[in-house]
């Protein structure tokens, strides 16, 4: 994707996708929120995804046949989370148009527009 830089959050040598500065893709540390229901370890490698909406969001957690989740932490926050262990669950073009998506919510109108129309993609 365009105009994309990656930074490293906090020296954790996680990295940030941002576009625009907004972030779009991130990978998490550690985090109470996210944990194993039967022992209780925390996951640490979940990716946050930003959604364009709440029915997005909410259509993306309720497909059981694919990895992402949320937590209430996320409540009201526009993105979904999935497990770097389960992403291979995800077909190459769920991940991409997953990904596509992510960026288009972020990045600004005329560069989301551009991307598009050169794409031949209607939004």
């Amino acid at each position: 994707m365009p105009h994309v830089t990656v930074w490293q959050k906090d020296g954790s040598g996680r990295p940030v996708y941002q576009v625009g500065g907004k972030s779009f893709v991130f990978f998490r540390t550690a985090r109470p929120d996210a944990f194993d229901p039967d022992t209780g370890e925390r996951y640490d490698d979940v990716i946050v995804i930003w959604v364009e909406s709440e029915e997005e969001k909410l259509a993306l957690v309720s497909d059981e046949s694919n990895p992402f989740f949320s937590t209430p932490h996320f409540d009201g926050h526009p993105s979904v989370l999935v497990r770097g262990s389960q992403i291979g669950r995800l077909t190459k073009q769920e991940l991409t148009e997953v990904i596509q998506d992510a960026w288009l919510c972020r990045a600004s109108k005329r560069r989301a527009t551009t991307w598009l129309e050169e794409h031949r993609l209607k939004r």
